[in-house]
């Protein structure tokens, strides 16, 4: 089984520039062991169901602490194949090209 999902995650009230707290939710994204893949406008993870949301929640716990208003973003595809889909998705569509 494997889900993907796109996640973007930064603070609202803390100025114009937010990627030092965007950098501390993929520090936790990273230290997670999961698959991941950092883009412009969020990041793409995969793993089962648990693994992934409880990154997410991570995410979300270090930012409240010192965050009044927090933005989530996040879209996911389920599907009961295996792993890898977060490079096989990317590499069947360049194929394409």
């Amino acid at each position: 089984m494997s889900l993907l999902i796109n996640f973007s995650i930064f603070p609202l009230d803390k100025g114009e520039s937010v990627s030092q707290y965007v950098a501390r939710a993929v520090k936790i994204i990273k230290d997670s062991g999961l698959p991941y893949k950092l883009g412009a406008m969020g990041t793409s993870i995969e793993g089962e169901w648990d693994e992934v949301m409880d990154v997410v929640t991570r995410c979300f716990e270090e930012l409240k602490q010192d965050c009044s208003r927090v933005y989530m973003g996040i879209t996911g595809d389920y599907r009961k194949i295996g792993p890898d889909r977060i490079v096989s998705k990317v590499e069947s569509v360049e194929s394409k090209l």
